[in-house]
């Protein structure tokens, strides 16, 4: 199953995309530990193992690819955020294809609470 969802964050998309591949910041809004490098075909780690994934791609200031590992499951599931310029900040669009259907409802709302969420916790303060 797929998932979207656009979030605004009052901070510009330069300070969002640091927030999200600099592993000292994502230990900040994260509030956990973190393995992550911002380089293609490096594993990472968010929330002391809890997501585990490989980057696939960084576009500066505009786009991260990802594929986060389910368990066993056949199919990658690819996460693509992007960063959009808009008015005084970001809105950042965040897509996840091939989530397990078992896990569709408890992952989602994960993301909405701890990732999105703990970018928005961060950026308001």
């Amino acid at each position: 199953m797929d998932y979207k969802k656009y979030t605004y964050l009052p901070a510009s998309p330069e300070e969002v995309y640091l927030a999200l591949t600099k592993d000292i910041s994502i230990k900040l809004w994260t509030g956990a530990e973190v393995e992550f490098e911002e380089k293609p075909d490096t594993e990472f780690s968010f929330w002391d193992g809890d997501i585990v994934g490989k980057n696939l791609e960084f576009e500066t200031n505009k786009k991260i690819v990802q594929q986060w590992y389910f368990g066993e499951s056949t199919e990658p599931s690819i996460v693509t955020i992007k960063l959009h310029e808009d008015k005084k900040g970001t809105s950042l669009e965040f897509k996840q294809t091939n989530i397990p259907e078992a896990d569709y409802k408890d992952f989602t709302e994960g993301i909405d609470e701890y990732f999105l969420g703990g970018l928005v916790d961060f950026f308001d303060e």
